[in-house]
């Protein structure tokens, strides 16, 4: 039976570059609430350019009303 960790699992060729620390460590609750800003603010844009594109679309069909007549 192999012991030595190294044997078994020997290291690449090319070992991959050293990782530079991370200054931000983010608790879970951190990240949750980080999270949660990040989707209200994605739904307030959702909803901001739905209505948009709903007065585009009621702009467009009165356009055509006019266009028709």
């Amino acid at each position: 039976m192999i012991r030595d960790l190294s044997k078994m699992y020997p290291q690449s060729r090319h070992p991959a570059p050293h990782q530079p620390a991370q200054p931000f460590k983010f608790t879970i609750s951190e990240s949750c609430d980080r999270i949660k800003e990040e989707f209200q603010f994605l739904q307030a844009q959702y909803h901001s350019l739905k209505l948009e594109c709903e007065k585009l679309a009621s702009e467009k069909t009165e356009m055509q009303r006019h266009y028709v007549m």
